[in-house]
Order: C-alpha cells, then sequence, then structure tokens
C-alpha cells in the first residue's frame, strides 16, 4: 500500500476553514507539533509490523490531532477532518452519523478511548468511494 498523505499545507487549510465556521484562534501551537503530528501516520506505515491498515494510519492522524493539541483550537474538529480527508485520498470516505462522530473524538481526546480502538471504529465507519 503506497498511501497518500496530508500535508502540512493542506491540513492548515482545514484548519482555516473550521475556525471560519465555528471560531477559535488561528494558528499551530508550535510548528514541530505540528509536524511531529502529520509524520505520525508514515512512521506507523514504515515501521509497522505487520503492516498498518488504512484505517489504522487515518486514526493515527486523528489520534495526534486530538491528544497533541497542535494548533491553539480546533483540535478535535481538525482529528475529524483529518480522518475523512485521508480516508478520501485513499479512496474510502466515512460514514459515521455526525453526531456518532463528535461522541467517538470527543472520547478520544478524553483518553476514553486509544488509537487501536479509534482504528476499529473508523474501520467499521468506512466504506470505499463509489
Amino acid at each position: 500500500m503506497h498511501p497518500r498523505w496530508i500535508s502540512e499545507r493542506a491540513i492548515s487549510a482545514i484548519h482555516s476553514e473550521l475556525l471560519r465556521e465555528h471560531g477559535g484562534l488561528e494558528g499551530p501551537v508550535n510548528d514541530d507539533m505540528l509536524g511531529a503530528t502529520l509524520a505520525r501516520p508514515q512512521q506507523l506505515q514504515s515501521y509497522s509490523n505487520p503492516p498498518a491498515t488504512l484505517y489504522q494510519l487515518a486514526a493515527a492522524y486523528g489520534f495526534g490531532f486530538a491528544r497533541n493539541h497542535c494548533f491553539k483550537d480546533g483540535n478535535k474538529r481538525v482529528a475529524l477532518a483529518a480522518i475523512d480527508v485521508f480516508l478520501q485520498l485513499n479512496g474510502h470516505e466515512l460514514i459515521a452519523s455526525e453526531a456518532e462522530a463528535v461522541f467517538t473524538i470527543q472520547e478520544l481526546a478524553a483518553g476514553t478511548i486509544d488509537a487501536d480502538t479509534l482504528a476499529i471504529w473508523v474501520e467499521a465507519n468506512s466504506r470505499p468511494l463509489g
């Protein structure tokens, strides 16, 4: 599998759009944290044995943004958007209801669920595009 990754430019644009819709403070807390969060799924892909699934990689994005607090505001919204965008870039879509998705991301941010549990949820709540 050769996934298509989310760029820093793309995630910054997503963050800005979410802030326009919902309000909040613009910008990352620090650029190093943002870079590390974006690299997390790529590292998982490179070093996992057995190889990481698409759902585990999507969950790595979600976990990173929900738990690392890369941005001054909107981290949970960015976490959910990153999961969705990564899936779409790789031929899948998230099909969970908005309420269920929000609840799941809140549980993730609170530490109630971990990245592995999130990956199981992503797999159960996504399907191939088309």
